[in-house]
């Protein structure tokens, strides 16, 4: 199998398990909890499932991104960069990248602030609907995005120079 042929079912794999966990746990884990009787309960199974998906996450997120920098090299693609024609290559970078820092970065320090409290601070419905539409918006985003690539790279380009 071709290197690039190889990157990109990687690539493609990586997002459908990445943006479509981003999809369960915004259509389906945090309605469930906003619902649940105890939010000490909630917020105790949202900490266990988040440190699960949370390592899932980070492994395709990279498995994306070493994935399409490789396409990218492999392609000489870079000139793309500079022709507004591919917004999605800009947009899967800004995903990405946003995506990165939550998981790597921004998480990471959340829950080491939170192990290191004595008291764990328990999360209300209003925090979990605060969860929820920053989810929303970073699903839309991807899935636009998602749109925005399939098309983009079978030829649907928006006219120009």
């Amino acid at each position: 199998m071709d290197d690039v042929v190889f990157a990109r079912t990687v690539h493609v794999l990586g997002v459908v398990i990445w943006i479509g966990g981003v999809s369960m746990v915004t259509w389906v884990l945090l309605p469930l909890l906003k619902q649940m009787q105890s939010t000490a309960d909630a917020t105790l199974f949202f900490t266990r499932f988040r440190r699960r998906f949370a390592a899932q996450a980070r492994i395709t997120t990279l498995l994306v991104g070493v994935s399409g920098f490789y396409m990218v090299h492999a392609i000489n693609a870079w000139q793309r960069f500079l022709q507004w024609q591919y917004w999605w290559m800009h947009a899967m970078v800004i995903i990405w990248l946003l995506f990165s820092i939550m998981l790597f970065i921004l998480e990471p320090r959340t829950r080491h602030r939170a192990d290191d409290s004595a008291t764990q601070r328990i999360l209300s419905s209003e925090t979990f609907d605060k969860i929820q539409r920053k989810h929303m918006i970073l699903l839309v985003l991807s899935l636009l995005t998602i749109v925005g690539a399939v098309a983009g790279s079978h030829g649907w380009l928006i006219a120009g120079n």
